[in-house]
């Protein structure tokens, strides 16, 4: 019997296979089956006892968070949950999941919210990851997966554009794929308004100011077009809506779109010609475009790019989305998003609810219906109107630092009148908690994710857990006892092999088919691609390869125009910002933080300026630089650099505290995705 486990990293959405070894009365140690980053291989530092937590803590009549036992904090969730319930209705309690929760979690959380608690105010953080992208390619493909082919394919096509995204420090082991293209003859673009680690590998950057890479797609097409370089046949025969969105292309000539992004007009005829001259490219995006208050409409206008020019749907080609956290993909599939239900089905679809229902063996008009968008659950929180939410089960999430408008955000948590946290670590949500409930992370536990491509993986048990913690599977069954949920017992089993069983049958039929998937299935081929509709189905690597998952097997074009942001510069705040991550932190910090390699090489927040505007305001490297927006102010050290756009700085948002970047960000929401504007807003720099 070997002393390593195999498994996967906790992080982003790669899900690195790594090999755990134990360690006799110690946490154990990476043994790396591929590349990892500095984030994996150092990630069983957040197992030792010392970084986390191992006892439930109960808020007493001091006010304080002290140590209880299990049944005591249960019981006072329950409490808490059943009383708002009791007198302000269902819908004033809510649920917050995560998108790093296994399918599993993340299907017992929606379940969970819907039948114990009868709510229908449940989202997640993921709505701040990929959910313009996922409703843009919903509206074209008639299927949301991120991306419709593996990471394998990119080394084999010609050219790919990378938008918005510094991968080289957000999950660096992908950049090999994009060195083996080069290598192999093909070209990058990368698009960023930043020269980061990921613009140094391109053969060319395009740097537009934050916000106008809508116009910068439209731009690209409009030569396109110009240039008969469309692929007439393949728009004929697999698109429709061509012509609607041709005309909108053709309304943003070159010359126009260089004034509004200030790339210029040589570069973006540049772009065309490496995107057109090879048989396949990819355009493939990331955070800096989606998260935009017209995110989707900004993702349709790449996806037109790459079907005007039959750059989707055969091999080697296509858009897709490099998903950010750990189940970003798998999360929003099986129910803990506002308005789905397990298998991507729609709450709206009586045939889904129906479904569904009858798996879970209740009638479908128990089920509610959809809830609020992540921001507009969390603005509604101990809200005095009747529609208010006024008690929340907090899971896998750090609100506090990662929502937009973050201050605003914590308020509102404050003012709750019951709010339960499950939590590794004790997070800065999890200290405005009434109660904290300590549950087991990744490698203390089994359960599957879905990575950026698609394909579901098995996370395995590789050591016991601490006595104090418990699976979040395990808190949500014990709350359906204590809530007196007449199905507890069988309906929410511990096991996470039972949990997917279950979500088998439930996902069965829908557009995200996991029924052909099991447990060992995903051991033998080391994943399996969804959908996979039976066992004997070999899953899906390639998507569309012979028609989209549209009624009529048509991809759709969309006709979309450039617009402002939410929020433009003016003559109080006459600077854009943008925010991002850097290589050794993650997400909101809430573990990352606690391992010392890490804070050794990313200690603490920066503001990134231009030396042009470090001049103006007066300010050496170092300098502790004040940022404003209408929302709030951050303070953090100067880096000067000469990689940014002189418009434009740039905060990391790992941190609380003084240097939150989300105290600043705009949560003006996109109109069809509900995508907060995370990546622009405008603000003022000064020297403190």
């Amino acid at each position: 019997m070997t002393d390593i486990t195999d498994t996967h990293c906790p992080y982003c959405a790669l899900q690195c296979a790594m090999g755990l070894r134990r360690v006799p009365q110690g946490v154990p140690r990476v043994v790396e089956r591929g590349a990892l980053c500095g984030k994996g291989a150092t990630a069983t530092a957040v197992l030792n006892p010392g970084a986390r937590l191992t006892r439930p803590l109960v808020r007493g009549a001091d006010g304080e968070l002290a140590p209880a036992d299990w049944d005591e904090a249960l019981a006072r969730v329950a409490r808490g949950l059943s009383g708002a319930r009791e007198r302000y209705g269902a819908d004033a309690v809510a649920v917050f999941g995560g998108g790093g929760l296994t399918n599993e979690k993340a299907y017992a959380l929606g379940k969970f919210a819907r039948l114990v608690l009868g709510t229908s105010q449940i989202d997640y953080n993921g709505r701040f990851c990929m959910s313009s992208a996922a409703a843009a390619g919903n509206r074209a493909f008639g299927l949301d997966r991120g991306m419709p082919f593996p990471l394998a394919d990119i080394p084999r096509t010609g050219c790919v554009i990378l938008v918005g995204s510094n991968l080289a420090e957000t999950m660096p082991p992908a950049l090999r794929y994009f060195t083996e293209l080069r290598a192999n003859g093909g070209t990058l673009i990368v698009i960023d308004p930043r020269r980061t680690r990921t613009a140094e590998q391109a053969d060319l950057h395009l740097a537009p100011r934050p916000g106008t890479d809508l116009a910068l797609a439209l731009g690209l097409l409009h030569l396109v077009v110009a240039g008969g370089r469309v692929d007439e046949a393949f728009v004929a025969e697999r698109t429709s809506g061509w012509e609607e969105a041709r005309a909108e292309a053709m309304a943003h000539w070159p010359e126009l779109v260089e004034r509004i992004t200030g790339v210029p007009v040589p570069q973006l005829r540049e772009a065309v010609e490496l995107f057109c001259a090879p048989e396949a490219a990819m355009v493939l995006t990331a955070r800096g475009p989606e998260q935009q208050s017209k995110g989707t409409d900004t993702v349709s206008a790449w996806i037109n790019l790459c079907l005007a020019t039959g750059r989707a749907g055969r091999p080697y080609s296509g858009y897709g989305c490099l998903t950010g956290q750990g189940n970003g993909q798998g999360g929003r599939e099986h129910g803990q998003k506002a308005d789905q239900l397990p298998g991507y089905r729609m709450l709206t679809d009586p045939a889904a609810r129906a479904h569904v229902a009858g798996v879970w063996g209740v009638d479908p008009a128990v089920l509610p219906g959809p809830g609020r968008s992540a921001y507009e659950l969390l603005e509604a929180l101990g809200g005095p109107d009747p529609g208010g939410i006024r008690a929340l089960l907090l899971m896998g999430s750090n609100p506090v630092v990662s929502a937009p408008r973050a201050a605003h955000i914590e308020e509102r948590m404050r003012s709750l009148d019951f709010l339960a946290v499950c939590d590794v670590v004790l997070s800065e949500s999890a200290r405005l908690a009434d109660v904290v409930l300590p549950v087991t992370q990744w490698a203390e536990e089994s359960g599957t994710l879905t990575n950026l491509e698609g394909r579901v993986q098995l996370r395995r048990t590789a050591v016991p857990a601490p006595e104090g913690c418990r699976s979040d599977l395990a808190v949500l069954r014990g709350l359906a006892r204590r809530l007196d949920f007449a199905g507890w017992d069988e309906g929410f089993p511990e096991e996470p092999e039972r949990v997917f069983e279950e979500l088998r049958r439930a996902s069965a039929g829908g557009k995200a088919d996991y029924a052909g998937i099991t447990y060992a299935r995903i051991t033998a081929e080391g994943g399996v691609f969804w959908p996979c509709p039976a066992e004997d189905h070999p899953g899906t690597p390639r998507l569309f390869l012979d028609r989209f998952a549209t009624p009529d097997g048509r991809a759709r074009f969309t006709a979309v125009g450039h617009r402002p942001a939410a929020e433009e510069p003016d003559a109080e705040y006459p600077v854009l910002l943008t925010t991002g991550r850097v290589l050794a932190q993650y997400q909101s910090g809430a573990q990352t933080r606690r391992v010392a390699e890490l804070n050794a090489a990313a200690p603490g927040p920066f503001v990134q300026v231009h030396p042009r505007l470090a001049a103006a305001i007066g300010a050496a490297e170092g300098d502790r630089l004040v940022v404003v927006s209408r929302r709030g102010r951050a303070v953090a050290p100067a880096r000067i650099d000469a990689g940014i756009r002189p418009d434009t700085v740039f905060m990391p948002f790992h941190w609380p505290g003084e240097g939150r970047a989300n105290t600043l960000t705009n949560p003006a929401l996109d109109p069809t995705s509900r995508m907060p504007e995370f990546k622009i807003c405008a603000v003022r720099v000064e020297r403190e």
